[in-house]
């Protein structure tokens, strides 16, 4: 149970519909902020627009084209993380330690993480024996 002097963190912020939308423009000015400053995150963007096409168009079930995009929104959300984390650390610790370095290796060895979560979600479903490839080449040959 809590002190009387402490109030429950429930009772501190209140939830209306003005709040959302407050949280929603806020939520939309980082995504923005990322994109300004933020190559990696453009990058993480331009991979993740010229994918997504992809999914939707090979001949999967719709389980499959969402796990795939999915593991393609996964990269932009743990590079906007691994990005709030290294500007985080750059404010409160401009110069040089090693600590510091090693929470931003941390941060961004999760973006690489989930690259090559990306590259096994696609690798699987897309693997020669899962038929996919036959239908691929069903459309070459009528474009002949």
């Amino acid at each position: 149970m809590l002190p009387p002097e402490v109030v429950a963190p429930s009772a501190l912020k209140r939830r209306s519909v003005r709040n959302f939308f407050s949280s929603v423009k806020y939520s939309i000015e980082g995504f923005f902020a990322a994109l300004k400053h933020e190559p990696s995150f453009r990058e993480d963007i331009l991979f993740a627009i010229c994918l997504i096409p992809v999914a939707i168009l090979l001949p999967l079930n719709a389980a499959a084209t969402a796990i795939m995009i999915a593991a393609l929104f996964l990269i932009i959300i743990v590079e906007l993380l691994n990005s709030a984390i290294e500007w985080t650390i750059d404010y409160l610790r401009p110069e040089q330690h090693p600590v510091a370095k090693r929470i931003k290796d941390m941060a961004s060895a999760a973006v690489f993480v989930s690259y090559i979560n990306c590259l096994v979600v696609w690798g699987v479903l897309l693997w020669p024996s899962n038929a996919v490839w036959r239908h691929v080449a069903k459309w070459f040959e009528v474009l002949r």
